[in-house]
């Protein structure tokens, strides 16, 4: 049975945001879109799916979204990107907006302080836990050229009050800048 676009686009809008709004992101949004349009509607073949996720994973940006643009695409064109895109990024818009308004309203409140607090706590194990994790990646390569850089980037970022942009943009060209040397090392062999 065929349907009308107007009702296709309503079952994509409608389909991403039901989604978006009862999974918590990433893969989780990804393996339910997946569900949906591969087996309960039939729109896709689950190899395309694989495509799209596999083309979503590469491209810069929350997979959820990038996976979303592209089956609705595939399903109605631009118009469908649109659409699709609308109800990933609704719910989670919707929910943060209402969630600021609240925290506004109960933000002198103590007890929502000392939980701030205690995220914050939770926030430094896990950035801590994150940066002995990169620094243990650094140890295994046992290169003065890693070492290097990861004093660069710290004395930069405590002691300097710039963009981290220029830091990124540094670390790159000094990348790049190795990969040529190297490359011409073994070249020159």
């Amino acid at each position: 049975m065929e349907i009308s676009k107007t009702k296709k686009l309503w079952i994509l809008f409608y389909t991403t945001a039901l989604i978006s709004a009862s999974t918590n992101g990433g893969w989780a949004i990804v393996a339910a879109m997946k569900e949906k349009f591969c087996k309960k509607y039939n729109w896709l073949s689950e190899e395309e799916m694989m495509d799209y996720m596999s083309i979503a994973q590469a491209s810069p940006g929350p997979i959820a979204i990038n996976t979303s643009v592209l089956v609705g695409y595939r399903l109605n064109g631009i118009i469908g990107a649109f659409v699709t895109l609308l109800g990933t990024v609704s719910p989670p818009l919707i929910i943060m907006s209402i969630v600021t308004v609240f925290y506004n309203l109960i933000a002198g409140n103590v007890y929502v302080s000392y939980f701030m607090q205690g995220m914050q706590a939770g926030v430094a194990a896990l950035l801590a836990s994150v940066t002995i994790d990169l620094f243990m990646n650094v140890a295994k390569k046992k290169s003065i050229f890693y070492y290097a850089l990861m004093v660069i980037a710290f004395v930069y970022n405590w002691f300097f009050d710039y963009s981290i942009f220029y830091l990124a943009v540094f670390c790159a060209i000094a990348g790049i800048v190795k990969v040529v040397l190297l490359t011409k090392k073994v070249e020159g062999k």
